[in-house]
């Protein structure tokens, strides 16, 4: 039987699930989280990183989640099917680390898969709306591990104002402030975000955003000309000569002019935009390497961008850290550009989370095992200076095994 929540906190091994917006496949993540230490201004918990997998989505699983994110007409039932048969696919994920890594779970924190974002109140039905979509039926996965499961962590942050996102921030303060370097954490999924934390920082003195796109452009150009999911270590964009004038055209876009706290998604950088990014392409080149090669540029400046107008102005004299996770890390042309760029506002470190000792694949799975602790036990898992939201606010719903 589950037991509810205890006033008492005690380690627990929580199982993370991470699905990103590149709907790549599933992340889980088996972390070891310690209660907190006891301190005025730092009372966060601690964690371990026990083991983690990573398991490609099935190719129809993939292409269906593809369609639901991009508005292809599906029917009720189709959504409900897709909804249960992930929850049965993440419960598929846990078994398979348990089988290679046994342990036993008291917790299990899982994100879903995103299907819709829109963190901006919009006029509908007669109100104005903001909301977020995150599917797959935590109660599947309950009851396969006999493990209770916090899920559905965004809304709580977007009913109090703020952006539903990110959320990897309190994961990124907890493993990798540092009380003489500022630290930049960039993740590089199918969305960036960056959280910043500058040196010997409170969690009120940091804060967060979505950068833009990260590899949802280039996977999408990929596909649309070369029929791959990816450029596997970015080879096709090294081939390929950057088209200035289109990556300056799309910079412009309203999203990189707004101020932070803001968030991303297909919403802003899915379908319709990777059509008219290749349709603005075709004009300058036939050639398909430098599609790529631009939306890798894109990505790249995206960051300098954010860097010069919302980072570097608030970093005090100390030295800068930008550590890199998510599966952008594997792409050393998208590396050598973000370095580039980066470059250009002065001397900053650029490394990535394996430098640290995190996979760069499991962050984000880390990152909602820690929260999902966080509900356990009763705490705040957003931090309203990255989110934007009022306040502090426990995220996410329990089911019970």
């Amino acid at each position: 039987m589950s037991r509810a929540p205890q006033s008492g906190m005690r380690a627990m091994t929580v199982a993370g699930i991470m699905s990103g917006t590149s709907a790549d496949g599933i992340d889980v993540a088996l972390v070891r989280v310690l209660p907190a230490r006891r301190n005025p201004r730092r009372d966060v918990p601690g964690l371990k990183l026990l083991a983690h997998l990573a398991v490609p989505y099935p190719a129809a699983i993939r292409r269906r989640i593809l369609q639901a994110m991009n508005g292809v007409n599906q029917s009720v039932a189709e959504l409900s099917r897709l909804h249960w048969r992930l929850g049965q696919l993440y419960a598929d994920t846990v078994e398979r680390a348990l089988q290679s890594y046994p342990m036993r779970l008291d917790l299990i924190g899982c994100h879903g898969q995103t299907i819709y974002h829109q963190a901006t109140p919009q006029r509908a039905l007669g109100g104005n709306v903001a909301c977020t979509w995150q599917i797959g039926e935590a109660s599947a996965i309950a009851a396969r591990l006999g493990v209770p499961v916090v899920s559905d962590f965004r809304p709580a942050d977007l009913a109090l104002g703020g952006q539903g996102a990110p959320l990897v921030s309190l994961l990124d303060y907890v493993a990798f402030r540092h009380a003489r370097r500022n630290r930049v954490l960039q993740n590089l999924g199918g969305i960036g975000n960056l959280t910043m934390i500058p040196a010997d920082a409170s969690t009120d003195e940091i804060f967060a955003f979505d950068t833009g796109p990260a590899n949802m452009v280039i996977d999408a150009v990929m596909m649309e000309c070369f029929q791959k999911p990816y450029d596997k270590r970015g080879t096709v964009a090294a081939r390929g000569s950057v088209l200035e004038p289109v990556v300056r055209e799309f910079l412009t876009q309203p999203f990189f002019q707004a101020l932070p706290p803001k968030s991303a998604g297909r919403e802003e950088f899915g379908r319709e935009f990777t059509a008219r990014f290749l349709s603005r392409c075709r004009r300058h080149s036939r050639r398909d390497e430098d599609v790529v090669a631009t939306a890798t540029a894109f990505t790249a400046r995206s960051i300098g961008l954010a860097w010069q107008r919302f980072v570097q102005p608030a970093l005090a004299t100390a030295p800068n850290d930008f550590i890199v996770a998510g599966g952008g890390a594997y792409n050393p042309t998208l590396m050598r550009m973000i370095g580039e760029e980066l470059g250009k506002y002065g001397q900053v470190a650029v490394k990535t989370s394996d430098d640290y000792g995190m996979p760069v694949v499991a962050k984000e799975a880390m990152a909602f095992a820690l929260l999902a602790y966080q509900t356990w036990n009763g705490l705040p898992g957003n931090l309203p200076h990255a989110t934007g939201a009022k306040r502090a606010a426990i995220l996410g719903k329990i089911t019970y095994a």
